[in-house]
């Protein structure tokens, strides 16, 4: 998913964005069924209700789902809007934060090594895991990239430069790719 910066004044002088993106949207699977499952048993214990716990039960039965909604649904997608990985010609950013708002950056000048990691579900659906390697620091994960296959190429174009039979592409290039997509 390519985005316009959100802000420009948060890039450096002739720093570009090449890809901004969410964790994957398999993220969003649990939730779905929370609200699926509050949906169905809302319409059933209304349906079951007892006339003699009428107003009150069904008023208390919407609060229960009010708060498994708000809970179960609305706090884990908000967290996933809140959580987006933007890779720039100069450093990996990653926000999040629905409340409190942190950042993390990461220059590309301080990458050593880039590796994959892609379990069986992961494949699938098309997503996976990046280790970043630095030389003072833990390793970083970028954890649930959507396309990780494609971004780990971006990402080891833009540290190592392109493979011995091509040149490297600039960001231009892959931002006018991914507008392209």
């Amino acid at each position: 998913m390519t985005n316009a910066p959100r802000s420009r004044r948060r890039l450096g002088a002739e720093e570009e964005v090449v890809r901004q993106m969410h964790t994957h949207v398999k993220a969003l699977i649990l939730p779905v069924l929370v609200l699926v499952l509050l949906a169905v048993g809302l319409g059933a214990g209304l349906a079951k209700m007892p006339p003699e716990a009428e107003p009150w039960g069904s008023w208390a039965a919407l609060g229960l789902v009010g708060v498994l909604l708000i809970v179960g649904v609305l706090l884990p997608v908000l967290r996933w809007l809140s959580n987006t990985w933007t890779l720039t010609n100069r450093r990996i950013i990653h926000r999040q934060g629905i409340i409190t708002r942190t950042s993390h950056d990461l220059p590309l000048t301080r990458i050593n090594d880039i590796a994959s990691e892609r379990g069986l579900l992961d494949r699938m659906l098309g997503c996976g895991s990046l280790k970043l390697t630095t030389a003072a620091e833990d390793p970083v994960y970028l954890r649930d990239i959507p396309d990780v296959e494609h971004v780990h190429v971006m990402l080891s174009e833009l540290l190592f430069g392109a493979p011995a039979l091509g040149t490297v592409r600039s960001a231009d290039d892959w931002v006018n790719e991914e507008l392209a997509d």
